[in-house]
């Protein structure tokens, strides 16, 4: 098995802890403070950071990650629905149950949805109850408001970088 590291990102909504190994990502998340004695890096989460702060920088709007998220077989394919969602846009936990091939299922996607460790790059904040209303999420609905205007903000600029003139 490989060495864990962990490492923290200052983002401009809290600090971000992130989690991994050489080749792939296993949490995100963020954190109250950066205390821990087990803080080491590895050159996989170095890019990570660098990602990070391209999509902060509203440069980047796809993660080119290994993830290895821990979960069960349904939980997983929740994620990777929910890994579909573009950027810059939202989709409703009956969408996202409705793509995973079971309408029936809300309640247990929503709940999949909530064990979801790595946050940001599997983007549930793109995931909103079918009102339209923002739903939980573990960050503080105030994060999950930030990352969907940060996201609105240079989806609309590309957009506006494509009128004719």
């Amino acid at each position: 098995m490989e060495n864990p590291a962990k490492v923290f990102y200052s983002s401009p909504i809290g600090l971000i802890e992130v989690s991994g190994t050489n080749n792939s990502i296993s949490s995100l998340f963020f954190a109250e403070d950066a205390k821990s004695d087990k803080i080491n890096s590895n050159d996989y989460l170095d890019e990570c950071l660098k990602q990070l702060d391209e999509y902060f920088n509203g440069k980047r709007k796809i993660f080119e990650l290994n993830l290895a998220p821990e979960g069960t077989e349904f939980q997983k394919k929740v994620w990777n629905a929910i890994l579909n969602v573009s950027y810059g846009t939202t989709k409703s936990y009956l969408e996202i149950s409705k793509s995973v091939g079971d309408v029936s299922a809300v309640r247990a996607i929503a709940n999949a949805h909530g064990q979801n460790k790595i946050s940001i790059i599997i983007p549930c904040h793109r995931v909103i109850g079918s009102n339209g209303n923002l739903t939980g999420y573990a960050g503080g609905l105030w994060r999950k408001k930030w990352l969907l205007e940060h996201e609105q903000k240079y989806s609309d600029f590309e957009k506006q970088l494509a009128l004719p003139l």
